[in-house]
Formats: structure tokens, C-alpha cells, sequence
């Protein structure tokens, strides 16, 4: 009897439905525009987890973690120290990083180590220092050090960041969040990355994308400086040697 019973349960766990989950979500913003007084922006995030299209559930079980990656244009960036040397500072080592992006930021619902295990989230590019292991070096300490220089400067400058507790459950299966892009970010095409975690594992995420563009003087300004940096670069020297007799000519009076 027993004999009959095992393959009977394993065609039933075969064929019985399974519990898959998909994410609906949706952001504020999908263009932010920078003029002369922008001083960041505002964004939200939210969205819901739900039974997967075709599937049998009627509704899905937490409990859920969801963690939220935003990046922004990705560059090759070099990372360089500096010593002092007879009164004068040199450039003495320097690490280069392949792709790494102009910006990075974290929201998730709990701490990152207890949502999954390290593994897991430097395979998905959660954590900053994911981004610092294609270095241009083969010395993996100095790779090491540069890298967590790298991502501290980034962090100072506002542009990295990881806000742990910045996603909250509304309910069982809705979250929301809110992240506030800073004055300093770089135009350029952006990505929302979030995932959905139980037990340790991601069971769903989703990709979504906006842009960040400068428009009026400040685009004209921004693309002379890349299309014709010679014709800029003249031009600016015209103005700051005409300000500066301006300003001399104002103050003898």
C-alpha cells in the first residue's frame, strides 16, 4: 500500500498548481525635468503584490520584503589617491570601475541582512559594493580599499545611499515608498529595480525606467559643452573677461 501511495503523491505534488506570485507596480514620476531652480524631486514608489496571471489563488500569503534599487547613468570611473609629498598633493595609485553608476539608491522594507543572505543580494546588485567588483586591478585588497573609498565619497556626496525601513506595508500584499532624487543628480536615463523576497528568496520584481533631463539655458549649456567644447570654451573665457571689466569699471565709479 505504501509502495502505491509514494508515486501517487508525487504525480499530485506534480500536477497540483503552483503558488507563484507577480508584482503590480507603479512610480510618480517618469521624467524630471532640471531648470535653474531645481533642487531635487520628490518620487513614489508603490504597488502590490498579487496572484500570477492563470493561477488558482485567489490570494497571495506574506509575509513579503520588498527592496527598491534606483540607478542612475552607468560610467567608467577611476578612484584615485592622493598623498602629500613636500607640500604638494599627488595622484600616487589609482582603481578604475567598469560601469559603475552615477547613482544609487536603496529603499527596502527591513534590514538587507535579514531580508536574504549576502550572496543573494550582491547577485541582484542590491548592495553599493556590488557595483565595485569589476575593477581594472587584479590586487583584490587594493580593489577592496578603493572600492570602500569610492562608495563613501559617493555616499557624502548624496548620490549613494541605502535607506533600510523605507518601504512600508499599507497591508499583507501593498507597500509604498518615497525617495527624494537631490539637486546633484545626473541627467540621464534611470531604472527602478524592485524586488519581492519571502523566506529569503525573491519571488518577483520588476523593471522600470524614467529619465532625468536638463531643459531651457540649461540644456543649451549642457550640450554646447559636449558638441562644441571649443566654441564653449571661448565663449566662456568672452564672458568671464568681459564681467571682469564690468565689474572693474562699475566699482572705479
Amino acid at each position: 500500500m505504501t509502495r502505491l501511495l509514494t508515486p501517487l503523491l508525487l504525480v499530485l505534488l506534480l500536477i497540483a498548481p503552483a503558488h507563484a506570485e507577480r508584482l503590480v507596480s507603479q512610480m510618480s514620476n517618469e521624467s524630471i525635468e532640471i531648470t535653474s531652480s531645481f533642487d531635487g524631486e520628490r518620487m513614489s514608489f508603490f504597488g502590490m503584490i498579487a496572484p500570477d496571471a492563470g493561477s488558482e489563488q485567489k490570494f497571495v500569503t506574506g509575509p513579503f520584503h520588498v527592496v527598491i534599487v534606483v540607478l542612475g547613468p552607468t560610467q567608467d570611473r577611476v578612484a584615485r589617491e592622493k598623498t602629500h609629498n613636500f607640500g604638494i598633493w599627488f595622484n600616487t595609485d589609482q582603481v578604475g570601475f567598469d560601469n559603475f553608476p552615477s547613482y544609487l539608491h536603496v529603499l527596502s522594507s527591513s534590514r538587507l541582512n535579514d531580508i536574504s543572505d549576502v550572496t543573494t543580494l550582491t547577485a541582484n546588485g542590491i548592495l553599493p559594493e556590488s557595483y565595485t567588483l569589476a575593477a581594472s586591478t587584479g590586487d583584490w585588497w587594493k580593489s577592496a580599499i578603493f572600492s570602500r573609498e569610492l562608495v563613501r565619497l559617493m555616499t557624502e556626496e548624496g548620490l549613494f545611499g541605502v535607506q533600510e525601513n523605507g518601504v512600508n506595508f499599507l497591508s499583507d500584499n501593498f507597500y509604498s515608498a518615497r525617495l527624494t532624487l537631490p539637486s546633484n543628480a545626473p541627467p540621464g536615463p534611470y531604472i527602478a529595480l524592485t524586488y519581492v523576497f519571502q523566506n529569503g528568496d525573491i519571488i518577483a520584481r520588476k523593471s522600470e525606467g524614467f529619465s532625468v533631463r536638463k531643459i531651457g539655458f540649461e540644456r543649451f549649456v549642457a550640450m554646447a559643452a559636449v558638441q562644441s567644447p571649443l566654441l564653449y570654451g571661448l565663449v566662456c573665457v568672452i564672458l568671464a573677461l568681459f564681467t571682469g571689466w564690468l565689474g572693474g569699471a562699475i566699482f572705479r565709479r
